[in-house]
């Protein structure tokens, strides 16, 4: 059996997405939480299953569209804010060439070239315009492409993300209706464990200890959470 070649093996390698794992984490995370807050506090001041039910799903139909349209606009924002930096240097390429040159030369001191390697690099970079524009958007002014569709795609995993962020904790208010406190204890559980492989599947995705990111993922979550049982539970007395 043939072996890839080096070129098939570079497009076969896979790696992650940084925008799609943040996109996923802030929404799952985000949903869960303040879902999980918003329940806790409700049964805490004794309010009717009814009520909770209402109020758990009234809060996942808003915030699901809410952070989608967020998603949405933020990266459209940044997707603008590449395009005009990009027409702004190319026009700064074309108009002010030498100023671009010099600023190039010190990218490249910074990596270490000196003397005669640098106007050598300088040459092979200003031979190929678009290497030119990449260099300067991505080490001048760190920015980095977005493209078209990201707008799109960031509201998708983001609402999607959300929407499955608040379900978890409501899985157990539609089964033990005549038991609210039941349902609290099951919510949280089923929160943190869902907490816990969020945070488990960004230490594979990228670095660090497996367990630890679980954790750490969890106890940021439902500490979060617990803070709308406290008001809740305060609340209560009134």
């Amino acid at each position: 059996m043939d072996r890839p070649s080096m070129a098939q093996r570079v497009r076969m390698e896979q790696h992650p997405r940084p925008t799609l794992l943040s996109d996923f984490i802030l929404g799952s995370q985000d949903g869960l939480v303040n879902v999980l807050g918003i329940l806790l506090g409700l049964v805490a001041a004794g309010t009717p299953i009814q009520y909770i039910l209402v109020a758990g799903l009234a809060a996942l139909a808003a915030e699901s569209l809410s952070m989608a349209a967020v998603a949405y606009t933020s990266t459209y924002s940044r997707m603008k804010l590449y395009q005009s930096e990009t027409q702004r240097e190319l026009t700064e390429m074309r108009e002010v060439p030498e100023m671009e040159r010099e600023e190039v030369r010190v990218i490249l001191r910074k990596w270490g070239y000196a003397g005669a390697e640098v106007e050598d690099m300088l040459s092979r970079i200003e031979s190929k315009p678009k290497a030119w524009l990449d260099l300067m958007m991505a080490f001048e002014l760190n920015l980095s492409e977005v493209p078209e569709a990201a707008p799109r795609n960031s509201a998708v995993v983001v609402g999607a993300a959300t929407l499955l962020g608040h379900v978890v904790p409501l899985i157990p208010f539609f089964i033990f209706t005549n038991n609210t406190l039941t349902a609290a204890y099951l919510a949280v559980i089923l929160s943190g464990i869902m907490l816990f492989m969020i945070g488990y599947y960004e230490a594979r995705l990228t670095i660090g200890s497996l367990w630890k990111s679980g954790v750490r993922m969890t106890i940021i979550g439902l500490g979060s959470g617990f803070a709308g049982f406290l008001i809740g539970h305060f609340l209560g007395f009134f």
